[in-house]
Parts: C-alpha cells; structure tokens; sequence
C-alpha cells in the first residue's frame, strides 16, 4: 500500500516540480527584464558622463591650440621680420637698390621721357607770311 501511494504521488509531485521550474523561469525572466533595464539605464547614464567630459576635454584642446597657434603667429612675424630687415641689410650693403628706390627712380625715368618727347616732337612748319 505504501508503493501505491508512492505512485499516486510522483505524477503529483513531477506536475508540481515543473510548475516550480516554470515559475522560476518566469522569475528569472522578470528578473533579467528588471535588471536589464536598470542595466541599460546605467550604461546610457555613464554613457552621458563620458561625452560630457570628453565634450569638455575637446573644448579645452581647442582653446589649447588656438593659443598655441597665436604664440606660432607671432613668434613667425617676429622672425620673418628680422630676416626682412637683415635681407634689406645685406642688399643695400651690396648696393641693390630697395622698392621705393626703384619705384623713385621709374617715376623719375617716365617724367624724363615725357620731357625728351616734348623735346624730339616736330615743331609745326612756318607759313610763308610768318617767314617775312
């Protein structure tokens, strides 16, 4: 009699093992649901920190070489200048003459030309009544 009631029994303790194992596979569902939510929520948070700061880092790596590119600037307009003013040094040592030099001496040779064109020009043939 005992074997019998073992019998009766295993159908009811397998059906009432696979509804625990149903429902804990439900649990662990809702479970994985809620933490993956609370998961995904925590990554997107993070996620927004990191651009923030990597937004902050960019803005400060801009204003960086800007400055930087300032510094350049003017260090190369100082240099530029020297070498200038050492080339116009040299030339003059050498006797080349400067822009506005040349730029002089044109202005003079084109007021000249006009002069010695005046000059060469035919002068108008006397009529015959002014010759007397």
């Amino acid at each position: 009699m005992a074997t019998k009631q073992k019998a009766k029994k295993l159908p009811e303790e397998v059906r009432e093992s696979a509804s625990k194992i149903w429902l804990a596979g439900l649990g662990a569902l809702a479970t994985a649901e809620e933490e993956g939510s609370k998961l995904f929520k925590n990554l997107v948070k993070k996620g927004e920190e990191v651009e923030s700061r990597g937004k902050e880092e960019i803005g400060r790596f801009r204003d960086l070489v800007t400055e930087v590119r300032g510094k350049a600037g003017r260090a190369i307009e100082g240099v530029s200048d020297r070498i200038d003013d050492q080339v116009a040094a040299a030339l003059a040592r050498l006797g080349v003459p400067s822009k506005d030099e040349i730029a002089t001496l044109s202005s003079r040779v084109e007021e000249l030309s006009k002069l010695v064109e005046k000059i060469k020009a035919p002068k108008p043939a006397r009529t015959t009544a002014a010759k007397r």
